[in-house]
This record gives structure tokens, sequence and C-alpha cells, in this order.
């Protein structure tokens, strides 16, 4: 099967994953001691938001090409990728956090922060991806997204 690229104006990428750092990081900073940091927890939100988009532009135009078109190849071949990436992003936010001053979370080691982030990296992309289902867009539960 031939899979058409996926494509996207960066203004409309830039919008949305913008507005998505801007509301996690406010419910965040309301979270973890107000208004003053909302600018950090914004920017720390840009890593899943941002860098999640780039995860799945990654596997729709690079890797799934290349996989036999077998759906359970292809879902755990993605279920992979968002495991492995989302535990990289969570490695780049722990850092940028880290370089920012804020000590979080120093108790616990890096691989383990890792590790949750990758699972939590696959828990964000089934919500976002059952919510394109249920708009009757391409998802991953339907094999076409």
């Amino acid at each position: 099967m031939m899979w058409e690229p996926y494509r996207e104006p960066l203004s409309s990428t830039l919008v949305r994953t913008g507005t998505i750092a801007l509301v996690v990081g406010a419910a965040l900073a309301g979270y973890r001691g107000g208004l003053a940091r909302w600018p950090m927890a914004a920017l720390l939100a840009l890593w899943p938001a941002l860098g999640g988009h780039y995860v799945e532009l990654f596997f729709l135009n690079y890797i799934r090409p290349r996989l036999p078109y077998a759906p359970a190849v292809q879902a755990g071949v993605r279920v992979g990728v968002w495991l492995v990436d989302g535990a990289a992003l969570t490695l780049g936010m722990t850092l940028t956090a880290r370089a920012l001053g804020e000590p979080w979370p120093a108790r616990w080691p890096v691989w383990r922060v890792c590790g949750l982030g990758g699972l939590a990296f696959i828990g964000i992309e089934g919500v976002a991806h059952l919510l394109l289902q249920l708009r009757g867009r391409p998802s991953f539960f339907n094999g076409r997204g």
C-alpha cells in the first residue's frame, strides 16, 4: 500500500501546539505554585505538544511506509515509537527544567522519570487519537492515521 505523506502548514502546527502548551502550562502552574510559574510550565509543556507532533510526522512519513501493511505490525511499532520518543521528550523536559533552576523531579532517577514519561506519552497519544476517531478523522484506531 502506498501511504500519502502527512503535511500541515507550520502556522497551523504552531498555533495548535502553542495553544496546547499554554493551556497545559496554565493548569500545571495553578497546581505547582501560581501564575509566576506559567511561562516555565508552558515551555515544558511544549516538549510533548510540539515534540509529539514531530514524533507523529516521523512515524507517518518515515517509518510507516517502510513497514509491512499488517495492522498488528503498524500498531505495535507505533506504540513502541511513542514509548521511546516519549521517554526522549521527557528527558528533554527534565533537562530543560533543571537548566532553568527547577529541581523537579530531583528525588527520582532519570531513568524512572523517562520511563514514566514514555508511558504517559502513550496515554496522551491514545487520547489524542481517540478524539480524532470520535470526530471521524484518520487515527491510530481506524488505521488511516
